[in-house]
């Protein structure tokens, strides 16, 4: 007969197989950069004590630090030393230079015949990079968001012609590790958040799906990921615009502007395991 404490060991230790699988390829990145595990640790503890403040909070009890120290494990001079510092996250900000590439992609009006985004003078009237960037901000240069996304080598500048065009199909800034690896915490995190309120919840709270397959031949495999490019692409080109729509109406009826989405697309490419083989006279446990 399964107990309710068997039933909750159970769950626990699916859990901890599932932890296993997203904390290693973290881990890979960290050993990879020369993070030791004391500081990840540090922000383990850290995450710990804000889900266990929060939690008690939405249970409508008042969270202090021995419920947060009952909750996560942790004592209650580690508890005390967390909630001295500021446990609420960064608010996320999208950089205006991510913003003018994207509406850029985007943009029926800055398309060509063939649906390619179109080069674009560097000054003038639209269509034009400069009238491009100050529709997406005025506190910042034109010259300068220029400038950032030439360093991103996201665009390119014509001197000769005075010409900007786009270099890249996708807001990927190789070479800048801050901002590849924000996009990194930004976009996984909001995955695994999704993924986390779907198994608390009722699985419907986000939409979370994935498509797996193999027994694949390289050749299929290529096939696939052009496949998976046109269609984000296309997935872009159609929602960016109608959200951009949806925006300019929650203002123009002066709604509460005060939700946010995040919409991704990824893909996982690797060899099928292989059986377990040992090598000829080596030794192995018999089962």
């Amino acid at each position: 007969m399964l107990t309710p404490n068997t039933a909750l060991h159970a769950e626990q230790d699916a859990l901890l197989v599932a932890i296993g699988a997203v904390l290693t390829p973290l881990a890979q990145l960290c050993v990879a950069r020369g993070l030791p595990i004391q500081a990840v640790e540090a922000q383990l503890r850290r995450g710990f004590v804000l889900a266990a403040w929060q939690a008690h909070q939405a249970a409508g009890t008042a969270p202090n630090t021995s419920r947060v120290s009952a909750s996560t494990g942790l004592t209650r001079r580690e508890v005390g030393r967390q909630l001295d510092n500021e446990l609420a996250p960064a608010p996320l900000h999208h950089s205006p230079s991510s913003q003018v590439f994207t509406r850029w992609l985007t943009d029926p009006a800055l398309r060509d015949a063939q649906q390619r985004p179109i080069t674009l003078p560097r000054q003038g009237e639209a269509p034009s990079f400069e009238a491009l960037a100050q529709s997406v901000t005025r506190d910042v240069h034109p010259r300068t968001l220029l400038d950032e996304l030439c360093r991103l080598n996201l665009v390119s500048l014509d001197a000769r012609s005075d010409t900007v065009r786009l270099q890249a199909d996708a807001f990927v800034p190789r070479g800048d590790w801050a901002r590849m690896v924000g996009f990194l915490g930004q976009n996984v995190g909001d995955h695994l958040r999704a993924a986390t309120a779907n198994v608390l919840g009722n699985g419907q709270q986000h939409f979370e799906q994935a498509i797996h397959a193999d027994e694949l031949s390289d050749q299929s495999m290529a096939a696939v990921r052009q496949m998976v490019s046109r269609e984000w692409k296309q997935l872009l080109e159609t929602l960016v615009p109608q959200i951009e729509a949806l925006i300019e109406q929650d203002r123009a009826q002066s709604r509460r502007m005060d939700q946010q989405v995040r919409i991704g697309f990824f893909s996982w490419t690797e060899p099928m395991p292989s059986p377990v083989t040992h090598p000829q006279g080596a030794p192995h446990e018999q089962a």
